[in-house]
């Protein structure tokens, strides 16, 4: 692809391109792009030097803790034909080199990836919250592959479509990583898409070149505070997929219940966006009521073409808020809403996500993700009901993230588990005896084991008949993270190994 036909975009009438080379005089999101070398050709993407090959593009992004701009001289001589940068980058770049400088190289790279990976799916949808992103992905390719559209999802479990499933290193890539899965994803003759939108890959402006024609908000809640500073930029970054990224002419998708509706509502009013709401104070989809069923639920819904009665094979009012958002996206791409409800009784859980694990005697095991306060404490209610003696419950806290939140997890578990165990989650850089003592500070009577097997193992040999079992923080992942090296762990194998023994 030649540079100039990459780059049109960007553009804006004041800008102009020729045949030999692309001009100043562009603009992008109000702020100057300038523009100049020849007009090459681009072989291909990258913001890390060490992929660079003959022809590429390089973008030298900020970074936390460097300027990507400082690789450019490797990127150069590794035969990069293009870099973009900002404009305070003032060293030499050869004049046989296109050169684009804008204050955000990395929207800037958002843009380019979508141009070079172009098209997209007919619809995409994106997610945003700070719970139930990853239910609410799953069960709308769930909904959609039952009504035989294909469709994929992608976030934090990975990339899942009919062809297969495919981790991925973060719940939203980066901008390259991610239109070249799109453009698989196109490939395979997938036309619907649904991502979860993280807060990183809102901030950093991953997902600055997709164009939105439905987006959803779950809840928010405490998170990422090591990353964002606070609650309110936490949330500032979670708003742009509503004030920023959703088309005009797009829908938003919004739980009523949930603190912070009111706020992307709002947004969504004053770009005059069509707003569909669900829950006890939705107005698209009113949920009268929600029955307990076993392990199912019944659930009683009022919408425009009548009531609805509906069993969602999985346990938890925040299940039952996760389908309902997703049977309302997936009619606002299109499919009459009956149809998205009836695929509801067919929905199951996304991996790690309150998921049975199996049980001792009748007394079950569940793992979940949860690893904020707000999750630890909506996981343990909502399995509450299902508890006929105690409720154990077996967590963590990762090292080198939000550490306000060890103590507050402490306390949501000694409050409302009837026993605690303390153990390791993913350590990373720090002393895992250290974030052990964080929590404990708030979990008087707690059980520290550091050794997350050990622990696991100790509170399936406690479990008594009549007891239910919480197993928190890593769901679905694989491994655990100490210092630099990840260790093959899965709280399912764990589990699954004990119980045999039973």
């Amino acid at each position: 692809m030649k540079f100039s036909e990459l780059i049109s975009d960007i553009l804006t009438p004041d800008g102009e391109t020729s045949a030999g080379a692309v001009l100043t005089g562009a603009v992008l999101a109000g702020e100057p792009v300038e523009v100049t070398g020849p007009n090459v050709t681009i072989a291909g993407l990258t913001a890390d030097s060490r992929q660079v090959e003959a022809g590429f593009l390089f973008a030298g992004l900020p970074g936390v803790a460097a300027d990507g701009a400082r690789f450019i001289p490797k990127a150069l001589a590794a035969g990069a034909s293009a870099i973009v940068t900002h404009p305070s980058y003032q060293n030499y770049i050869p004049d046989d080199i296109a050169v684009v400088k804008h204050p955000d190289p990395r929207l800037v790279l958002a843009k380019l990836a979508a141009k070079y990976y172009a098209p997209l799916p007919e619809i995409v949808m994106g997610v945003t919250g700070t719970n139930g992103k990853t239910s609410v992905a799953s069960f709308v390719r769930q909904i959609w592959l039952g009504l035989g559209i294909n469709g994929a999802s992608l976030g934090t479990i990975g990339v899942v479509s009919k062809s297969g499933e495919r981790k991925l290193a973060h719940t939203t890539p980066d901008p390259v990583t991610l239109h070249e899965i799109i453009h698989e994803l196109v490939g395979e003759g997938v036309d619907h898409l649904v991502l979860e939108a993280s807060s990183h890959g809102l901030a950093q402006r991953r997902l600055d070149g997709m164009t939105f024609k439905a987006a959803a908000f779950t809840n928010i809640t405490r998170d990422h505070l090591d990353y964002h500073g606070s609650f309110e930029a936490y949330f500032a970054e979670k708003k742009r997929l509503f004030s920023e990224l959703l088309e005009p002419d797009g829908v938003a998708v919004i739980d009523a219940d949930v603190e912070g509706a009111d706020e992307i509502i709002d947004i969504c009013n004053a770009r005059m966006i069509n707003v569909m709401t669900i829950g006890e104070q939705g107005r698209y989809l009113n949920v009268r009521s929600i029955e307990r069923d076993g392990f199912s639920q019944r659930l009683v819904l009022q919408h425009h073409r009548g009531v609805s009665e509906v069993s969602l094979p999985l346990v938890g009012d925040f299940q039952a808020s996760n389908a309902l958002v997703a049977a309302a996206l997936v009619a606002a791409g299109g499919v009459p809403l009956l149809e998205a409800l009836g695929e509801i009784s067919e929905l199951h859980g996304a991996k790690g996500r309150l998921e049975w694990a199996g049980d001792k005697n009748g007394a079950p095991v569940f793992i979940d993700y949860a690893h904020t306060p707000d999750a630890l404490a909506t996981a343990i209610e909502a399995l509450r009901p299902y508890v006929q003696n105690r409720l154990l419950v077996v967590f963590g806290c990762g090292g080198d993230r939000d550490k306000g939140k060890r103590a507050m997890m402490g306390e949501v578990a000694i409050s409302l588990a009837d026993v605690s165990y303390v153990t390791d989650d993913n350590p990373r850089g720090e002393e895992a005896s250290q974030i052990r003592s964080e929590i404990l500070v708030a979990a008087p009577g707690a059980i520290e084991i550091g050794d997350r097997a050990l622990a696991i193992e100790t509170a399936i040999k406690e479990m008594q008949p009549g007891d239910l079992l919480l197993v928190a923080g890593k769901g679905h992942e694989t491994g655990q993270i100490v210092g630099d090296t990840v260790l093959p762990f899965s709280d399912h194998e764990v589990v699954a190994r004990i119980l045999a023994t039973f």
